[in-house]
C-alpha cells in the first residue's frame, strides 16, 4: 500500500460518510473475494488494499491521524495499517458465506478465545526543535488511553462471579440458519461471537473490561531525528481484551521551523552578510553552529551568494554513522549614506582599477553577445 490514496482504492471522496466507505468497501471485497478469483494473484491483491484501506477510513481515529499526515501516522517498522476488528460487522456478509477468515488470510493482529482482541495502536505528535533533533531529547508525553480494568482486570465480569454459555448459539458463538440448499452461519447477535453472557457486569468499567486513564510517559528521542520521524513504542498502545497483548504507540516528531538554519536530510545551510570591504579584503567572522560559535574564513574576492561549506558542522545521522555539512550563503553588503571622504576613496580606488564610474558600462552587453556567438 506504499504511496496508495486509501480514498483513490475505495473510490470515495475524501468527505465520504462511514456509510459511503462500508458501501464501496463491500463492493470491492465481494468482487476481488480470493474464493471467487481462485488462483488470481491481482484479485487477491486488490482484496488486500481494499481491506487496508477500510480498516484506516472506517475508523475515526486513525482517519484523523491519515488525514492529517498521511501514512506516516499509522506506520511503523512491522506495522502494516490493517486491523481485522474492523471486518467484525462484515464477517456475516463476506466471512461465513465464504467459510472464510480475514485474520488469517491477513497475518493481523486475530482474535484470541472467545473473540478477544488485542488492544489498539495509538498515534501522536511530538514538536521538538531543531537543537533538540540534533542532540536527542527526552520528552514527556501524555495521553488518554483505554487501560484494563483493575477491579476485574480485564474479564468484564464483577469479581467472584463468571460468564454463562450464551443460550442463544449454545456457546459457539454463532447462530445458523438454512437458505434455500445452502446452510448459512452467521455471529450471534446475542453474545457477538464469544459464545458467552456476561450476567454480571463489573461495575468499575461497566462491563468494558477497560477504563480510560490520564498516563504520562517519558520518551527518548535520537539524535538526528527528521521532521515526521516515526518511533515505535511496543506495548504502549491500548490494552487488549482478557489475555491478549496491548496496542503499540506511534510517536511522531515534528520539528519547529529554525529562525536561522534550514535543513536538507544531516546538512544545514545559512546566509551571513557581510560588508563590502569584507568580501574584497577577506574576513574572520563568528557564526551559530548546533555546537557552538565556530570562527568563518571568508577569502578576499567573496562574491554575493558565494557559498562556503563548514564539514561536520551539520546533522549526525539517526544511526549515528555520518555528520552533514553546514553551507553558509555569503551576501555582499553595499556601503549607503557615504560620506564625503568616503566617495572620494572609492573614486579613487575605482581611477587605479580603471574603471570609469562616469561613462556607460556596457559589459553586460558584450558578455550576452558572447554567449550567443
Amino acid at each position: 500500500m506504499a504511496n496508495k490514496d486509501y480514498y483513490q482504492v475505495l473510490g470515495v471522496a475524501r468527505d465520504a460518510s462511514v456509510e459511503d466507505i462500508k458501501k464501496a468497501y463491500r463492493q470491492h471485497a465481494l468482487k476481488h473475494h480470493p474464493d471467487r478469483n481462485p488462483g488470481s494473484k491481482e484479485a487477491e491483491e486488490r482484496f488486500k488494499e481494499a481491506a487496508e484501506a477500510y480498516s484506516v477510513l472506517a475508523d475515526a481515529g486513525k482517519r484523523s491521524a491519515y488525514d492529517r499526515f498521511g501514512q506516516d501516522g499509522l506506520r511503523g517498522d512491522g506495522f502494516s495499517g490493517f486491523d481485522s476488528s474492523v471486518f467484525e460487522g462484515f464477517e456475516d456478509i463476506l466471512g461465513n458465506l465464504f467459510g472464510f477468515s480475514f485474520g488469517d488470510f491477513f497475518g493481523g493482529r486475530s482474535a484470541g478465545r472467545g473473540g478477544r482482541r488485542g488492544g489498539r495502536d495509538l498515534a501522536l505528535e511530538v514538536e521538538i526543535g531543531l537543537e533538540e533533533a540534533a542532540a536527542g531529547v527526552e520528552k514527556e508525553i501524555k495521553m488518554n488511553r483505554a487501560e484494563t480494568c483493575p477491579a476485574c482486570r480485564g474479564s468484564k465480569r464483577k469479581p467472584g462471579t463468571r460468564a454463562t454459555s450464551c443460550p442463544t448459539c449454545g456457546g459457539t458463538g454463532q447462530v445458523r440458519y438454512q437458505q434455500g440448499f445452502f446452510t448459512l452461519a452467521r455471529t450471534c447477535p446475542r453474545c457477538q461471537g464469544g459464545g458467552e453472557i456476561n450476567v454480571s457486569p463489573c461495575e468499575s468499567c461497566q462491563g468494558k473490561g477497560h477504563v480510560r486513564e490520564k498516563r504520562s510517559l517519558k520518551v527518548r528521542i535520537p539524535a538526528g531525528v527528521a521532521d515526521g520521524s516515526r518511533l515505535r513504542l511496543v506495548g504502549e498502545g491500548e490494552a487488549g481484551e482478557e489475555g491478549m497483548p496491548a496496542g503499540d504507540l506511534y510517536v511522531v516528531t515534528r520539528v519547529r521551523k529554525h529562525p536561522f538554519f534550514e535543513r536538507e536530510a544531516t546538512d544545514l545551510a545559512c546566509e551571513i552578510t557581510v560588508s563590502f570591504t569584507q568580501a574584497a579584503l577577506g574576513a574572520r567572522v563568528e557564526i551559530p553552529t548546533l555546537e557552538g560559535s565556530e570562527i568563518l574564513r571568508v577569502p578576499a574576492g567573496t562574491q554575493p551568494g558565494e557559498i562556503i561549506r563548514l564539514k561536520g558542522k551539520g546533522i549526525q545521522d539517526v544511526a549515528g554513522r555520518r555528520k552533514g555539512d553546514l553551507f553558509v550563503k555569503v551576501q555582499v553588503r553595499t556601503p549607503e549614506n557615504l560620506t564625503k571622504d568616503q566617495k572620494i576613496l572609492l573614486t579613487k580606488l575605482a581611477e587605479v582599477r580603471g574603471e570609469d564610474i562616469e561613462s556607460v558600462d556596457k559589459s553586460v552587453i558584450h558578455r550576452m553577445k558572447n554567449i550567443f556567438q
